[in-house]
């Protein structure tokens, strides 16, 4: 790689990012959408009990906000590597054009699962994805603090996502019944 590139971030990489950036700063793609359709065997789930982690959906007429990072190139390519690394459990990485708020564009690379990988879950009622990520823990911590970061860091940016809202809404009233039979 002889120039710096641009990541997209819409889920934990915008919390964790674990590599080093020049600058952050708040995009969108257009055409897609942030859902909890990805299951987690490596991170936020076990084989037996996979977790729910986001990924986009091709949803035209849609946008979804996150932030894009510009990686410097001296380190694109160790970023790269460790971020295939992180992201084994079903995504790969897509070339897409990033949408500034403060305008203008630029072309970047985001990762995603695609629906024929193995740990891909896709849709279901919205009250059964909450108790899944309510009861699921991995060794990077439970899934209840994954959605629970992602609504927080959502909020600080002033981006709006009704279907991560809905979720985190729905997680904290069965974690609090699940206390409560304790």
């Amino acid at each position: 790689m002889n120039e710096d590139l641009w990541l997209f971030g819409y889920g934990s990489i915008m919390w964790k990012t674990g590599f080093s950036f020049d600058e952050a700063r708040l995009g969108f793609i257009r055409g897609r959408a942030r859902r909890f359709w990805q299951g987690s065997t490596d991170h936020r789930g076990t084989e037996s009990a996979p977790g729910r982690v986001v990924t986009l959906i091709d949803a035209p007429g849609e946008i979804c906000w996150g932030v894009a990072y510009r990686i410097p190139v001296g380190v694109v390519a160790p970023t790269i590597e460790a971020l295939d690394y992180r992201e084994k459990g079903g995504y790969t990485r897509e070339d897409i054009t990033i949408e500034f708020k403060t305008g203008g564009t630029t072309t970047g690379v985001t990762y995603h699962a695609n629906t024929a990988n193995p740990n891909f879950l896709g849709q279901a009622p919205i009250e059964h994805i909450a108790r899944q990520i309510a009861c699921s823990h991995g060794p990077s911590g439970s899934n209840k603090e994954y959605i629970l970061q992602l609504h927080h860091t959502l909020k600080q940016h002033e981006i709006v996502d009704e279907h991560v809202r809905e979720l985190a809404d729905l997680v904290d009233c069965f974690s609090n019944r699940l206390e409560r039979e304790e």
